[in-house]
């Protein structure tokens, strides 16, 4: 499968033909590598409300009909603003599309949505052909983050380092410590002033470490998970 990066905390994972999207921040994006029209997805995860996380959702699931996965209150306001297919689980609750599952994991963050609603941020344990995908999602370091590895290997994690709004690079290799996953994907950096980091220096801390290998992807490139 080919898991793209659309910057910021973006992300497309692509797998026989089908598109998970997760969250699809991309108008307004300085670090956008494709527009929202342009887009393809087959389901949109978010891990919560925050504008950057949110972003064109509701655009895309209404052109594309895609499934939105969010958590309950989350999923009450996008259904208003009228998506039609819309799952609501909340942390520990899996969603089942079929071709990949998605359970909703705890992270250390805050969340209001554009429109007033608050709604509690989460992680995804994404399973798809065969492999494990732990999105952290938006959040500080904290010990939890060892525990989706005790329900099986972890393939490939994606993982916030930019500071300021999430943990920062070095509280990011503790995590990577905790995860215990085989590569990481670098997220949530670079796009602003404020969250500006030394990503080489995260993937030499990571691997010098023996923790994992770092996979540092720019806008519009991809990796390979075999």
């Amino acid at each position: 499968m080919e898991i793209k990066f659309l910057g910021h905390a973006a992300f497309a994972i692509e797998h026989e033909g089908k598109t998970a999207l997760i969250d699809p921040f991309l108008s307004g994006n300085p670090k956008a590598a494709v527009s929202a029209d342009d887009v393809a997805a087959d389901v949109i995860l978010l891990t919560h409300g925050h504008g950057d996380h949110i972003g064109d959702t509701v655009a895309i699931a209404k052109r594309t009909g895609a499934t939105v996965v969010a958590i309950v209150e989350l999923a009450a306001e996008l259904k208003e603003d009228g998506v039609e297919n819309i799952i609501d689980p909340n942390i520990g609750g899996t969603a089942d599309l079929g071709w990949l599952t998605a359970r909703m994991t705890p992270a250390w963050h805050t969340s209001t949505t554009p429109k007033g609603t608050v709604n509690t941020p989460a992680g995804f344990l994404i399973e798809v052909g065969g492999k494990r995908i732990y999105n952290v999602g938006d959040t500080g370091l904290f010990s939890d983050l060892a525990l989706p590895s005790k329900r099986g290997h972890i393939d490939l994690a994606i993982l916030p380092i930019g500071g300021h709004y999430t943990m920062d690079r070095f509280d990011g290799v503790a995590a990577a410590e905790l995860i215990k996953a085989d590569q990481i994907i670098p997220a949530h950096y670079g796009t602003f002033p404020p969250i500006e980091t030394d990503v080489q220096a995260f993937k030499s801390d990571v691997q010098n470490a023996g923790y994992a290998e770092v996979i540092v992807l720019e806008p519009g490139e991809s990796h390979t998970l075999r």
